[in-house]
C-alpha cells in the first residue's frame, strides 16, 4: 500500500475508533457489558499498531455488531 493510502486508512481507523468508543460510553447496558466492549476496542486499537488492515476489518465487524445490538455477555 502506498504511503498516502496507508495514511488515509490510519486516519479512517482512528476516526472510527473514536466514534466507537463514544458509542460504547453512551450505551444503556450493564457496566460489565460496557467493560467487555471497551476491552474489545482496546484489542482492536492495539492490533492497529501491528496490522492496520486487520484492525480495520475487526473494527468493521465490531461496529456491525453494535449496529445489530449484538453485545458480549456481562462479565461476572
Amino acid at each position: 500500500m502506498d504511503h498516502d493510502g496507508q495514511l488515509q486508512l490510519y486516519t479512517a481507523v482512528a476516526d472510527q475508533l473514536k466514534q466507537a468508543h463514544a458509542r460504547v460510553r453512551t450505551l444503556q447496558v450493564p457496566e460489565g457489558v460496557r467493560m467487555a466492549l471497551t476491552r474489545k476496542l482496546l484489542v482492536i486499537t492495539a492490533a492497529a499498531k501491528h496490522d492496520l488492515a486487520d484492525a480495520a476489518r475487526r473494527l468493521e465487524g465490531f461496529i456491525a455488531d453494535l449496529d445489530a445490538g449484538r453485545f458480549p455477555e456481562e462479565d461476572r
